[in-house]
């Protein structure tokens, strides 16, 4: 008999006992980077959340969208200013961020998920009042931190049991839209559904030590402490307190994980040796 057939065989007996764990179980994953940035690995994603509905999990996908909000914005000859690093987000920037994430890159992954035979439906968190945003900060304009979040609709697709695909724009108090950072929607959106995994797939194989090394499983409370030593820098600090805010509303881990390694997420939950960085609380 064929090796490559035994190990597939094995490979799914030994998923048995996670697939049991994870039965019922909300995920919710943030896409973004390279699993974003090929026909394929958007194919090998649907695939994978395909599956995981098919096994009984019910994920919840949040997308994000900056190369092709820069990309449009540069088609479109707008301009963006910038304030300590971060874009100015006006109202013609806002105009194209909301056409390009509600519209096209949501599209795409709804269209790709039901290719595989999953049922997605996209939405914003605009939508049936998931996100009530406040303005982050006056000087960065339509940039928005949720302050509300209602999952109602989310666990009502799920019953049907259906994908929701959200994309991160939120609701102002005036009616206004505002623009979220992809992390924080899925962390705020995780912790309103007491989700059991957050999953934050990245461009790199997760948090590492000085010498380089991933830091395979990590304590909540030490993060502050690796920030502080500088061993968590640059854009890994807003993700792991992205993973403390989550898992402070009742989050049960969170998950840093390389997006660009082929069925990233199947193999954190499916199999023994995960796929990047777990930030949990230890056991006892």
């Amino acid at each position: 008999m064929n090796r490559d057939w035994i190990a597939t065989a094995k490979t799914l007996s030994q998923a048995l006992p996670y697939m049991q764990r994870y039965a019922g179980a909300t995920v919710v994953i943030k896409l973004g980077g390279h699993a974003m940035g090929s026909d394929e690995a958007m194919r090998s994603f649907a695939r994978d959340v395909v599956l995981m509905r098919q096994v009984g999990l019910n994920p919840v996908v949040v997308h994000g969208g900056g190369p092709m909000i820069n990309e449009m914005l540069a088609k479109l000859e707008i301009k963006s200013d910038f304030v300590n690093g971060k874009r100015v987000t006006d109202d013609a920037t806002m105009n194209v961020v909301e056409m390009v994430l509600s519209g096209q890159v949501n599209n795409r992954l709804v269209q790709a998920i039901s290719e595989e035979g999953g049922k997605a439906v996209g939405l914003s968190g605009k939508d049936a009042n998931l996100m009530i945003c406040d303005q982050t900060d006056p000087a960065l304009g339509f940039v928005g931190t949720p302050s509300e979040v209602d999952p109602t609709i989310l666990r009502d697709l799920h019953a049907a049991r259906a994908i929701p695909v959200i994309a991160p724009l939120g609701m102002g108090r005036n009616g206004e839209t505002f623009n979220i950072n992809g992390d924080t929607a899925a962390g705020a959106i995780a912790g309103a559904l007491k989700a059991d995994r957050l999953l934050l797939l990245t461009d790199v194989a997760g948090v590492k030590d000085k010498s380089g090394q991933v830091l395979t499983e990590i304590a909540p409370g030490k993060i502050p402490e690796l920030i502080a030593d500088g061993t968590i820098g640059g854009g890994m600090i807003p993700k792991t307190e992205t993973a403390l805010a989550a898992m402070n509303e009742g989050v049960r881990a969170v998950v840093i994980l390389d997006g660009r390694a082929p069925n990233a997420c199947l193999l954190e939950l499916f199999t023994d040796h995960g796929a990047g960085s777990l930030i949990r609380e230890p056991r006892v």
